[in-house]
């Protein structure tokens, strides 16, 4: 299973970011897809997730409103448009596989994780 995060950049405060996540190796269209973040210094937090038929969507308090995740199953793809980017969004955004049943906000429920994208949000 390959996961290939892009669409990371450095951006200014007020502005947006469409990111990528093309998966390979796997049935992508039954597994629930989940972004999380890193900030320097800090642990990997949930962003959002999102279910394999597209039926629910999951985000953090911190992104809603500005952020929506989305999938192509057709192109094994997931994404995520931020919008109003905030400093406080700057982080390493990594895409990821829900492997195990439970919470979607938790680490351990993922497996396979992409490489990890840099978004720089400069106030």
């Amino acid at each position: 299973v390959q996961l290939q995060a892009s669409g990371g950049g450095l951006v200014q405060a007020g502005g947006s970011l469409r990111l990528s996540c093309a998966a390979s190796g796997l049935a992508f269209n039954i597994y629930s897809m989940g972004w999380f973040r890193q900030a320097p210094g800090k642990e990997r937090e949930f962003v959002a997730a999102i279910t394999p038929s597209d039926v629910y969507r999951y985000y953090t308090d911190s992104v809603k409103g500005r952020f929506t995740i989305s999938r192509d199953n057709a192109k094994n793809t997931v994404y995520l448009q931020m919008n109003s980017l905030k400093a406080e969004d700057t982080a390493v955004y990594y895409c990821a596989v829900k492997y195990y049943s439970g919470s979607y906000a938790l680490l351990e429920k993922y497996d396979y994780w992409g490489q990890g994208t840099l978004v720089t949000v400069s106030s």
